[in-house]
């Protein structure tokens, strides 16, 4: 069974950094291989992790409805496209490998591409001892039930009272879909001055949060954004992975 842990939150607070520093942090422990599933249209979990995405589940999605009709008189299913363009779209990396679910293309909705990533977890997630999933903003992936449920939920928040509000409704918002997860931790990004602000305390009792950390507002990192740079290559010394190596110690 996979150890599977989810980071989600509001838009802007950070929940791809975490995400990918999660990966390196866990390849540092020796938890790899690592799954790392951006499951956020933007895609850009693969940037952060120094590798680049040229096939996505929603692509997959487009040419699998295209050429099903020609595949078929080959002798070739629909399903077995469907397999094969999904292999197709794994990267794959020292220590990690990487699916994006970009975004569908063409005509409909999401709902087909939805199905075909639950399937893909499904199946390959098993081959991995971690696997960490980059949400996009809210909760709309995990209440498709693109997983049935996630051993460590991560809420990703800034600093700010209203950052932390809509954690504690997101909070909410799982609990009303009946969101499965074994702990829940809260993470306050870019923390400046170091410590906790008393409106995060507040959360945490609130949630029943099994955790709450700090990370500090930390410029190198800051800097590998701007200059694109994998947080890969972060130093160990950092202080923001020293806060992420708590959570692997504790998951």
């Amino acid at each position: 069974m996979s150890f599977l842990i989810a980071v989600t939150g509001k838009g802007g607070v950070g929940k791809t950094t975490v995400s990918a520093l999660l990966v390196k942090q866990l390849m540092a422990n020796g938890c790899q291989p690592v799954l790392a599933i951006d499951a956020d249209p933007n895609s850009c979990l693969d940037a952060a992790l120094g590798v680049s995405v040229t096939q996505t589940v929603g692509r997959a999605r487009e040419e699998v409805r295209q050429e099903a009709e020609q595949a078929a008189k080959s002798g070739i299913s629909k399903q077995q496209l469907l397999h094969l363009k999904i292999s197709e779209s794994l990267v794959e990396s020292k220590g990690f490998d990487l699916i994006a679910m970009g975004r569908p293309e063409g005509a409909g909705c999401y709902c087909y591409a939805n199905n075909v990533l639950k399937s893909v977890i499904a199946e390959i997630a098993g081959e991995y001892p971690y696997v960490v999933l980059d949400n996009e903003a809210g909760l709309e992936n995990l209440s498709r039930r693109i997983v049935q449920k996630v051993d460590l939920l991560v809420l990703v928040s800034d600093a700010s009272n209203a950052g932390l509000q809509t954690l504690a409704r997101l909070y909410e918002l799982s609990r009303e879909m009946g969101i499965e997860y074994g702990k829940l931790l809260i993470v306050v990004n870019r923390l400046r001055g170091g410590k906790l602000p008393a409106k995060a305390e507040e959360i945490k009792t609130l949630t029943g949060a099994d955790e709450i950390i700090g990370l500090p507002d930390d410029g190198e990192i800051a800097d590998f954004a701007e200059n694109s740079k994998s947080l890969l290559e972060l130093p160990e010394d950092n202080p923001v992975l020293e806060k992420i190596n708590q959570v692997i110690s504790n998951k």
